[in-house]
């Protein structure tokens, strides 16, 4: 086991992301949000854009997963294996790209992908899936990590509330890679839950650094009660 990945079991990453166009959205502002994440026990930082690595890497001693967002399709987390080349060379320990069976924009299959990223590179692979099926067809590739990350966000998935802790449970089960609990993971007993169904670890983003949201949901709630 990778030492990279073993400092990460049954712990905290939190990804540090802001959208285009939002106050946050700045390399400078990012490192201090993963700073702070530190501070609070984060085992490790998910970051999202080529700046925005490079400032968490010199600034942070923990494993970094990596990713950049691009593109309108409906592949667009590292679409590319110039995109994943790109964000290792940023400074990510663990390159996360889209691990569905949707077709690439460079026509590269996954397989392809993971192992040049390998080969060229040295950089670790969390592969993004949706459903079982692509987390096993994923772990067969060649990827270090398999996250729930995109659960409820293909078209052929149903976006649930809350985390999919089935998908958790099927997948800690069926692979042999570890498994990465991510998406709509909102409060602290969700986390644990995620680990309980036989995460490897448990990525929490909007919940805990993404200000706008937290702000719409008790903004929401106050306006409910009114």
């Amino acid at each position: 086991m990778n030492t990279l990945i073993a400092q990460l079991r049954h712990r905290l990453v939190v990804s540090c992301q802001a959208y285009p166009g939002e106050p946050m959205r700045d390399p400078d502002t990012m490192r201090r949000v993963a700073l702070a994440a530190v501070q609070g026990g984060a085992a490790g930082i998910r970051a999202q854009g080529l700046a925005d690595i490079a400032a968490i890497r010199d600034a942070v001693d923990l494993p970094l997963i990596g990713l950049w967002k691009d593109g309108d399709d409906d592949v667009f987390i590292t679409p590319t294996l110039d995109h994943a080349l790109a964000v290792a060379r940023a400074g990510a320990h663990i390159v996360a790209l889209d691990g569905t069976t949707r077709p690439r924009p460079d026509g590269r299959s996954l397989t392809e992908t993971v192992a040049a990223l390998h080969e060229q590179t040295g950089a670790m692979v969390m592969a993004d899936c949706s459903t079982l099926d692509e987390g096993i067809a994923a772990a067969a590739a060649g990827a270090d990590l398999v996250g729930t990350t995109l659960a409820g966000y293909t078209s052929y998935t149903s976006k649930q509330p809350g985390p999919d802790l089935d998908l958790v449970a099927q997948l800690a089960t069926a692979i042999d890679v570890p498994v990465i609990a991510e998406g709509r993971i909102h409060t602290p007993a969700q986390a644990a839950q995620a680990l309980r169904a036989g995460a490897w670890a448990v990525v929490v983003g909007t919940a805990i650094t993404h200000p706008t949201t937290i702000t719409g949901w008790f903004a929401s709630a106050i306006a409910d009660a009114r």
